[in-house]
């Protein structure tokens, strides 16, 4: 068999719905994770290269895969959190030889991921401050763009040495007691407000914002535009936007103070789009 018949081509990235589970894995279910991942990573990237594997994770349903490979439970959302920890610990020590390194984690490690991205940079010689800017707006768009219930609490950071990335993160919604898990991948994503996800994997569980929308530029325009007026003319009429009888949101629940801080600081930029406004 050749090469080429060999090879797959794995170009959709999207998401997953997860039942949302709590708990820990246990320790020695932990470490023999650990020892199957690593090997397979290698095998994967002595088959189809660095940028094949970091290809692979950015499909959900491959990573799902992966993780019951190594011993994780296929239907859970802890899935995530346990792969990206378990890969995160097994690649760290040979990122240089591996060409690998994986960014951010949970909670407030997901924080970190910008600076991390920095130090990868300045290892490889890729350019940091584009992928921290990556990574921002890869976060922003789900969490902020796309209002469909989930809120982030998990974002990672996959990036070869040769510049290949992909975002996995995941949001939870409470309400309905499910995890939803994004997927990224550089070789997809042409523009970060116009259409980045190349797939959508999950449950419809109703009618979303998406601000990302092909259908929606009109919005984004609309939102630049009033981002451009006098703050203290969009904090005057603001309550009189809320749309009677719609209990999601209420005057009592917006904070005029940061919100007019937002518009001061949009409105200080001399020039952007919708990304910029986005990172605000």
């Amino acid at each position: 068999m050749t090469n080429s018949h060999k090879k797959i081509h794995l170009a959709r990235s999207g998401t997953a719905d997860l039942t949302l589970h709590g708990g820990q894995v246990p320790p020695w279910l932990l470490n023999r994770m650990k020892s199957l991942a690593l090997p397979m990573v290698e095998a994967l990237i002595m088959e189809h290269g660095k940028e094949g594997f970091i290809e692979r994770m950015a499909n959900p349903f491959w990573f799902q895969s992966f993780g019951t490979l190594i011993g994780m439970d296929w239907n859970s959302s802890g899935v995530t959190t346990t792969v990206m920890n378990v890969l995160k610990q097994v690649i760290s020590p040979v990122s240089q030889q591996l060409g690998i390194y994986i960014c951010g984690g949970k909670g407030k490690h997901s924080l970190k991921t910008p600076n991390e991205l920095m130090n990868v940079g300045m290892k490889t010689g890729l350019d940091g401050n584009h992928l921290a800017h990556c990574s921002k707006l890869s976060a922003k768009v789900d969490n902020t763009a796309l209002q469909d219930g989930f809120q982030l609490y998990i974002h990672n950071f996959l990036v070869s040495d040769t510049g290949a990335w992909t975002v996995v993160q995941q949001g939870m919604n409470p309400k309905n007691g499910r995890a939803r898990r994004y997927h990224w991948h550089s070789g997809t994503v042409t523009n970060f407000v116009q259409e980045p996800h190349a797939a959508v994997c999950g449950e419809n569980q109703g009618k979303i914002l998406n601000l990302v929308h092909q259908e929606a530029q009109a919005t984004q325009q609309a939102m630049l535009n009033i981002a451009k007026e006098h703050p203290d003319r969009i904090i005057k009429e603001f309550p009189h936007l809320i749309v009677p009888g719609y209990h999601n949101i209420r005057p009592k629940d917006v904070d005029f103070k940061r919100l007019g801080s937002i518009l001061w600081l949009a409105q200080e930029q001399e020039s952007y789009g919708y990304e910029e406004l986005l990172l605000h």
